[in-house]
């Protein structure tokens, strides 16, 4: 984290919870519930920590209202603590410290646009045509391919790609390994074998989307792919060619969406789920953990599941047993009824 401190005025403004306690006390960095000491700061979201606010010796402690009495120390009063601590995390967060300019072992075509207020790192690579807008840092061997656009602010990590055509609005973040517009799973068959389908669009990505490491977003098709403004998708997630994700959506890890699928605004879907193609996704859906989704959700502000939780290997193995014999009791019931 930043090496530096800030006054519980400054942490309540930026904040914008309410601060009781001393306005000149300094905190120096962030830490959990149980280990925050004097000088730190640490908040409660989940009421079912409560029972370490007695020995907590944290400098600030974020809170909600009806949990404020319960800490006797200097407090941040605020109806969302983790939504609060949030926004303070952006003060310790490290600063980018490349200088401005074009290091000398980058490869820059002579056609590309790059702004004088620009970082860009060692061995990146930016290709013809390519625009990189003001305040952008690229990151040591990313490569930004033909006619791309990197938004104003945005950030790619070190080992993104952007192939041709790729859009990324205004502070994006992108992290390592990221691979942007690559193609489409497109492939006719003959009897020679596959002939491939060659994949003509691109990608457009709005403002503030974050993407994870080793995330990969395909072009499209002939239109392109579009994930929209706030947009957020973890490490490891599959993105298919002509793909729309609403504004502010989110995406955890291992997830994997098959081409032209539509995901509405504000949905979440959580890890390792796995999303056919054509289909479309409401506005609001939360969609838990290992389903899969094989058909449209249409109804707003639904939830889905479809996961096995996990159960100890014995009673597992019985109910995998009465799963295998469903069919054969279900002839028997049928048998039953027409009998009655």
């Amino acid at each position: 984290m930043v090496s530096c401190s800030f006054t519980l005025k400054a942490l309540a403004e930026k904040s914008g919870a309410e601060l009781i306690g001393d306005p000149n006390y300094e905190i120096s960095s962030l830490a959990t519930l149980t280990k925050a000491t004097a000088g730190q700061l640490s908040f409660l979201a989940n009421p079912s920590y409560a029972q370490y606010l007695e020995a907590c010796q944290a400098g600030v402690l974020i809170l909600r209202p009806d949990m404020a009495d319960r800490f006797s120390g200097n407090k941040l009063v605020h109806k969302d603590p983790y939504r609060a601590y949030a926004a303070i995390t952006a003060l310790f967060a490290p600063t980018n410290d490349l200088p401005v300019g074009i290091h000398p072992s980058a490869v820059v075509a002579e056609s590309a646009t790059i702004h004088p207020s620009a970082t860009i790192g060692a061995r990146a690579v930016i290709e013809d045509d390519a625009i990189i807008e003001a305040n952008v840092v690229i990151g040591a061997a990313t490569v930004v391919g033909p006619r791309s656009v990197v938004g104003a602010g945005t950030r790619l990590a070190a080992n993104v790609t952007l192939y041709a055509q790729v859009t990324l609005g205004q502070d994006c973040i992108v992290h390592g390994g990221a691979v942007i517009g690559a193609d489409g799973f497109g492939f006719a068959p003959s009897p020679d074998g596959w002939v491939k389908i060659h994949q003509l669009g691109g990608v457009r990505i709005g403002n503030k989307v974050e993407i994870g490491a080793n995330t990969c977003i395909d072009c499209g098709a002939l239109d392109d792919t579009i994930i929209g403004n706030d947009v957020k998708l973890d490490n490891l997630i599959q993105i298919g060619h002509n793909v729309v994700i609403g504004d502010h959506t989110a995406i955890a890890a291992h997830t994997a969406v098959a081409g032209s699928t539509r995901i509405g605004e504000r949905c979440t879907i959580a890890g390792c789920v796995a999303v056919t193609g054509h289909i479309d996704i409401a506005d609001g859906v939360h969609v838990s953990g290992a389903t899969v989704v094989t058909k449209s959700i249409t109804q707003e502000g639904s939830s889905w599941s479809s996961g096995t939780p996990m159960l100890p290997t014995s009673d597992w193995r019985r109910q995998a047993a009465r799963f295998n014999q469903l069919e054969k009791l279900t002839k028997r019931v049928r048998e039953l009824e027409k009998q009655s």
